[in-house]
């Protein structure tokens, strides 16, 4: 039987740990014509909403942490799948995060999604297009920054003059959007590669690191300009400023990104050995 849902959610990371995937612990083992899972997954987005969850787990314990994971489809509804909390966070408060176990859960054996033991290199492969798709959210973001930003500091009145008048304030929006535009290149360089059918990790890998860490900078550089305003719940700005701060660290973390970008690069201590 096949699966009838609409919604799905992805579950890698967990309360061990996030960034090493490799090290992940829930595991499937295959029991006659079905799998049977125990586990659990931490920061599940869309987990109280979805139908199901595209699962990694480890399947065969005795072999490379690269090669012993594979992916599943797992129905949400399916006895044994239990979601026990809803997440508060710092900001995204309008995308549910959860916390997810599996005790014994059972699913047929075709829920397998492409080879068993290619779990691995499907995620990274998945993760590429992860950190593409965040770049493009993150300047599209930044656009509606700074837009709102520089019709709120031309009307915005201080010392008898608007604080977009302020000779600083215009000259950093300057050199802010000049880092947005930048990164807009890099993104549309990283989308020709893909297209091209090129290997894009190092080029996506260092556009989410970019993309990421602008977000700060112009968020929290703008929201300054706000002055009081900026710190209400009132304002964009404020939802932005708290929002962009996940991109950072889902996806993949900064400092994950600049270990793979030095791998590239053969600097890192473990490429030179």
């Amino acid at each position: 039987s096949g699966i009838n849902a609409e919604y799905g959610c992805l579950g890698v990371s967990e309360v061990g740990g996030g960034s090493d995937v490799a090290a992940l612990k829930t595991h499937a083992r295959l029991d006659g014509d079905e799998w049977v899972i125990n586990g659990g997954k931490m920061w599940t987005t869309n987990g109280a909403q979805a139908d199901w969850m595209c699962l990694l787990a480890n399947t065969d314990c005795s072999t490379d942490v690269h090669r012993n994971k594979s992916l599943f489809c797992v129905p949400m509804k399916t006895p044994g799948v239990v979601v026990h909390r809803l997440i508060e966070k710092l900001g995204m408060h309008a995308s549910d995060t959860t916390e997810t176990t599996f005790e014994d859960v059972r699913i047929p054996k075709h829920y397998l999604v492409g080879e068993e033991g290619k779990g691995f290199i499907y995620q990274m492969q998945q993760f590429q297009n992860e950190r593409i798709y965040i770049a493009a959210g993150v300047i599209a973001a930044l656009d509606q920054v700074m837009e709102a930003t520089i019709e709120y500091t031309s009307q915005r009145q201080a010392f008898g003059k608007s604080i977009l008048d302020n000779q600083y304030v215009h000259y950093k929006l300057a050199e802010m959007q000049t880092e947005l535009e930048l990164t807009r290149a890099l993104y549309y360089k990283c989308m020709d590669d893909f297209i091209a059918g090129e290997d894009i990790t190092p080029i996506a890998t260092m556009l989410k690191l970019k993309s990421a860490r602008l977000a700060r900078e112009i968020t929290d550089g703008c929201l300054q300009f706000w002055g009081g305003m900026g710190y209400t719940a009132d304002v964009p700005i404020s939802r932005l400023y708290r929002d962009t701060r996940l991109m950072s660290i889902g996806g993949g973390a900064d400092e994950v990104m600049l270990n793979i970008i030095c791998k590239f690069m053969g600097t890192d201590p473990s490429s030179r050995r």
